[in-house]
């Protein structure tokens, strides 16, 4: 099989792809971990430009993650783009500190240990890792799991730390998800689960505890904010935290006990719950409303320096770009200290299971 050579600017790396492979997944195999969500052609996290006459041919892609227009005019998808040619990439999103792979993507097996209910349509899947011994990711990251029985795969964020020999899981239920159903019914204890991974970028960066932190979540998305919450707790820094979580009504509402615990080995922390459900409105431990009004109402008044500080968001698109622009237009944060994992269910074609998508 042919190779061509891929370049990537700004950042002056080259490697070679097969002819039949996929920039992405020949960047993951030369150890670099360049920003990237789906690997489906469907969230445009992985979006570029490409710089020479270099030829390419793009595989199947959603046109919400890359338009016509925008093909023709240069741009290309990484996890769909197959070169025909030698060809220079400019990458639009990437970290200029962190774009190599920390743990080498493996494929592993792990035993389930436990599923539990969290809410009415949110799961707990905890798997015992098999193979292979030491798989190692960073808090954040998030891994492919296999449908058994199937060549399907879907994406979740692990909840837990890599250090366990456990992958934790919190996984929304969504009507006709393959997956999904098989936690109530189908997948039992020591049952086994192939797994491919780590993939992701939304993992801590600051490691040194100097940067104050943003934490903002909804839906399943809590898995790994609460991934990365338990490293901050565990690092013992002098930290300032603050942690969002949105849902539309109190059902949906999990796990305060054990954030609020985390924090409690947190200098400076808050735990701030938001639900959108007009009609439940009693009491007084959650705002009410949406989680983007909330933060720009908690960054007015808290005092919190958006200068000094990092910010992890995990959940629905909707919630997620709402947050962003919050907090790049009227809060002016800069945009590479905004690390995303964009929650998407698969297309029509396919059972809509949960996705998980990373991106800066």
């Amino acid at each position: 099989m042919g190779t061509f050579n891929v370049r990537f600017e700004p950042i002056g790396e080259e490697i070679e792809c097969g002819e039949d492979e996929t920039i992405l997944d020949a960047a993951f195999r030369s150890g670099l971990n360049l920003v990237h969500g789906c690997r489906e052609g469907r969230c445009s996290a992985c979006k570029a430009f490409v710089l020479d006459e270099g030829w390419i041919y793009l595989k199947k892609y959603s046109s919400f993650a890359l338009s016509d227009q925008e093909e023709e005019g240069g741009y290309t998808l990484l996890c769909r783009a197959v070169p025909e040619s030698d060809v220079t990439i400019e990458l639009l999103n990437y970290d200029p500190d962190h774009y190599r792979l920390e743990h080498a993507i493996t494929d592993g097996v792990g035993r389930v240990v436990d599923v539990e209910a969290l809410t009415h349509d949110i799961r707990r899947l905890e798997l015992q890792i098999e193979s292979p011994q030491g798989f190692g990711f960073l808090p954040g990251q998030f891994v492919d799991i296999w449908i058994p029985g199937t060549e399907q795969r879907r994406s979740f964020s692990m909840a837990n730390l890599p250090s366990d020999g456990r992958l934790e899981f919190i996984i929304k239920q969504y009507p006709g998800g393959r997956f999904g159903a098989m936690l109530d019914e189908g997948l039992t204890v020591g049952d086994s689960v192939k797994f491919t991974g780590p993939y992701g970028t939304c993992y801590l960066r600051d490691t040194g505890g100097s940067r104050s932190a943003l934490l903002i979540a909804g839906g399943s998305g809590m898995a790994p904010i609460l991934s990365l919450l338990r490293q901050m707790s565990e690092d013992g820094q002098g930290r300032t935290v603050s942690v969002f979580y949105g849902g539309r009504a109190r059902r949906d509402l999990f796990y305060t006990e054990l954030v609020q615990s985390l924090g409690k080995r947190i200098e400076q922390f808050e735990f701030i719950q938001v639900v959108s459900d007009e009609s439940d409105s009693d009491g007084d431990d959650v705002r009410y409303g949406f989680v983007h009004d909330a933060v720009d109402q908690w960054i007015e008044t808290s005092g919190f320096r958006l200068d000094a500080c990092d910010v992890y968001m995990a959940g629905p698109p909707p919630m997620v770009d709402a947050v962003n622009d919050v907090l790049t237009l009227r809060h002016q944060v800069e945009q590479n200290r905004i690390f995303v994992d964009k929650f998407t269910s698969t297309g029509p074609e396919e059972s809509a299971d949960s996705d998980s998508v990373s991106s800066l």
